[in-house]
């Protein structure tokens, strides 16, 4: 029996929950993406909380024009994520790809993040 695209996502990101956490000092970034949007969130695993996210709705709302998830607004959404945890003094995270692989939006998300300041 042949492995949907979905079923063999949640294998990898199986594989990877499995080496990695987010702690208070590094926590985790998590990337989902669906057809319409991207999202991110900075999480802290040992408490289960979710401390800060960002996605192309939320920057919608805000008023950005652009709203289609292409390259461009997922480097946006990691820009914006990475300003709101710089302003949370969250310096360091651990990238969670979510079991997607890394190019194109997932890789502009990081890109985004790493350049407006967040290290991983």
């Amino acid at each position: 029996m042949k492995m949907t695209k979905d079923q063999a996502r949640r294998r990898r990101k199986m594989r990877i929950r499995k080496k990695i956490s987010g702690s208070p000092e590094r926590p985790r970034l998590v990337v989902f993406r669906s057809n319409r949007h991207i999202y991110a969130q900075i999480v802290d695993d040992v408490s289960g909380r979710v401390l800060l996210g960002s996605s192309t709705l939320g920057l919608a709302k805000a008023g950005d024009p652009e709203t289609a998830c292409n390259k461009t607004t997922a480097a946006k959404v990691g820009q914006d994520v990475a300003k709101k945890a710089l302003e949370r003094k969250i310096e360091n995270v651990v990238f969670d790809r979510n079991g997607y692989l890394y190019h194109g939006r997932i890789k502009a998300l990081a890109d985004g993040a790493r350049e407006a300041g967040l290290k991983f």
